[in-house]
């Protein structure tokens, strides 16, 4: 029904979709470029059911209870749990993310590098080092609005070189215009 839908948004709205996810790959971190608007989630989420990109996204478990929990988890919702580890601290949403790549046979986790919707002139790095600590690749998923087209981008496998590569990654980003253009990656 899902998938319907999508291809029902897609048509109404004019969008097309750029497909290139690499044959084979299980396991990934996905970041969503430009993050600018409430409406990217509609976009990229209706993009990854026609592209039969199983993508899921991190939230805190204390939000996943009763229907918004029920709607979340539907939409590919999946609680983060910072449980105490040895030590007694809790632990990060990165390690908590690392470990449920390294634990899962099959998982895409979508990021927004940005944190908001706001301008951002620096990414925050946690998804590189989740994807560099799995040593799972990270891949581009895109949004443009100035073409009406949502597709994958380039995949980068981390080698640790972070600030060169999420360099690399953000010049991409430049080249894709978000639904508010002045937000975006400069």
């Amino acid at each position: 029904m899902m998938k319907s839908l999508s291809r029902f948004v897609f048509w109404i709205t004019g969008w097309k979709l750029k497909v290139g996810w690499p044959e084979g790959l299980k396991k990934a971190v996905l970041i969503a470029i430009p993050h600018t608007s409430n409406w990217d989630l509609l976009y990229a989420r209706a993009a990854f059911y026609l592209m039969d990109i199983p993508v899921r996204f991190t939230i805190k478990k204390e939000v996943m209870v009763g229907p918004l929990g029920w709607m979340i988890k539907g939409l590919g919702g999946i609680a983060i749990d910072r449980k105490r580890i040895p030590g007694g601290r809790k632990q990060t949403y990165t390690e908590a993310m690392t470990n449920m790549l390294k634990e899962a046979d099959e998982l895409v986790i979508m990021v927004t590098p940005e944190g908001t919707r706001s301008y951002a002139p620096r990414w925050k790095t946690g998804f590189y080092h989740v994807a560099l600590g799995a040593d799972v690749p990270v891949v581009i998923g895109f949004l443009d609005y100035k073409n009406k087209v949502a597709g994958i981008g380039p995949v980068i496998y981390p080698n640790g070189d972070m600030n060169a590569q999420i360099e690399e990654m953000m010049t991409f980003g430049r080249t894709i215009q978000g639904k508010y253009p002045e937000k975006g990656i400069r």
